[in-house]
């Protein structure tokens, strides 16, 4: 395209409006989509798709410009030997502090659903910078929560999908790992086990490396909030993804249903393509009727890492389906930075919801591992972790909480959440069975708001 430059009076020369005049005859007014700008980012971050070196280079560049608060592990390799990278972004990112939520994006699960996984390096650059700046929010995003970032659950898909290319790379090329396994489907089945322990239980006949070191990092992180970053589509999917009975397509929902809604409408409703009333659908299906959100069990049934979050640890986690292309252009990268900066900042502020406390024995005031946590109401338990903190997301209300652990008396509190985005604190302190006489058993009771 040639460049339009204009004189110094202001006037523009007539080989100049004539460049004009062939620039307005490229736009087709009957195209609704060319008058929409797309103006790019203002942040300055690495605006490309990175395969496994280049990803493994920014991620270092990031280290070594904030060494404070990044970390960077692995939990695992892929089939092919490439390693599962996390960075870890905290005020003290190396281990866990006693109180502190715990905190994931994955991406890449499909290694050709490029988008997430360019989404989670540029938030890495992102954090690094702003919180050197200052930039309040993030400053205490970071001070607050322990953010763990996977971006390429499934690197050997990605390597494959990326060879092609955006414009090249096919619906499934890359979408499996190097085994032929597609990853979402690729863990234990306990919706099955939950909803009837006489079912034939489904577990997948072959298990990949990668879902082994994801759920080892699931099982070895008290995580509290996720989500899984895919692409193909415009919507957020929230457990349960799959069925009572396997049903193609059944609403099928948790005991924490409203709190997962409340997920899903705070990432899609930030999401400037999500929330734009005037967009255009991405295949058949319009997920505008439903505010851009949906129950996985309602869409399309599997039994996949939410469930298995949501079923096997203490974690919630939903699905954010990014773009309608699985694998943009990079030239498309800073609008899609944009259209999810605020969407990914938002979700994880949702980390700080409902209540969040410390179980502790009485007369040695030592934290309790593996104690029950119990909302009443709600049919779904979590456990403290190793130091005996606990979280669990609730939205606003007050509500009975019965704590117990094997050895200890039960007790219990009433807890109001309020409206603000931070959790309200509700200690425990359990007695020994071995020191207090049965007979006199009874709940410990007491007010526990912010």
């Amino acid at each position: 395209m040639h460049q339009i430059t204009f004189l110094c009076s202001g006037r523009v020369s007539v080989s100049q409006q004539k460049k004009v005049n062939v620039l307005s005859l490229l736009i087709d007014p009957d195209d609704i989509y060319s008058s929409e700008q797309k103006p790019g980012s203002s942040d300055a971050l690495d605006f490309r798709h990175h395969n496994y070196k280049e990803m493994r280079k920014l991620m270092k560049s990031v280290t070594d410009e904030c060494p404070d608060i990044t970390h960077v592990y692995t939990i695992g390799k892929s089939y092919t030997g490439l390693k599962l990278y996390v960075m870890v972004i905290s005020d003290n990112p190396s281990k866990h502090e006693l109180g502190e939520p715990e905190f994931r994006y994955v991406a890449g699960m499909h290694g050709n659903e490029a988008l997430g996984r360019e989404l989670v390096l540029n938030l890495m650059q992102y954090l690094c910078r702003e919180y050197k700046k200052g930039n309040q929010r993030v400053v205490k995003l970071v001070t607050e929560t322990r953010i763990h970032l996977l971006p390429s659950m499934n690197p050997d898909g990605y390597e494959a999908a990326y060879e092609k290319g955006s414009e090249l790379a096919g619906w499934a090329e890359g979408r499996y790992s190097f085994e032929g396994i597609d990853l979402n489907h690729n863990f234990p089945d306990l919706n099955n086990i939950m909803w009837d322990w006489n079912h034939q239980h489904v577990f997948p006949s072959q298990v990949s490396p990668e879902t082994r070191a994801v759920i080892s990092w699931m099982q070895d992180i008290p995580f509290v909030l996720s989500a899984n970053l895919h692409g193909g589509e415009l919507v957020v999917t929230y457990p349960f993804d799959c069925t009572r009975d396997w049903a193609p397509q059944e609403d099928t929902p948790t005991a924490d249903n409203a709190f997962f809604r409340w997920l899903a409408t705070v990432y899609a409703s930030t999401n400037l393509v999500m929330a734009n009333p005037d967009r255009r659908i991405c295949h058949y299906e319009d997920f505008q009727k439903h505010n851009n959100i949906i129950n996985g069990g309602a869409w399309h049934t599997v039994p996949g890492m939410n469930d298995f979050s949501y079923l096997h640890t203490n974690c919630f986690e939903v699905t954010v389906e990014l773009s309608c292309d699985k694998f943009p252009h990079a030239s498309e990268l800073p609008v899609e930075w944009e259209n999810n900066k605020e969407s990914l900042l938002v979700y994880m502020e949702q980390v700080s919801r409902g209540i969040k406390g410390v179980i502790r024995d009485k007369l040695t005031k030592q934290g309790i591992t593996d104690a029950v946590v119990k909302v009443e109401d709600h049919d779904h338990d979590i456990r403290s972790a190793a130091d005996g903190d606990y979280w669990r997301l609730l939205n606003p209300g007050d509500y009975k909480v019965v704590v117990w652990a094997e050895g200890y008396f039960p007790s219990m509190r009433r807890c109001n959440v309020g409206m603000e985005p931070r959790a309200t604190m509700c200690d425990f302190t359990l007695t020994k069975t071995t020191n207090t006489n049965t007979a006199d058993f009874r709940f410990k009771t007491s007010v526990c708001t912010h």
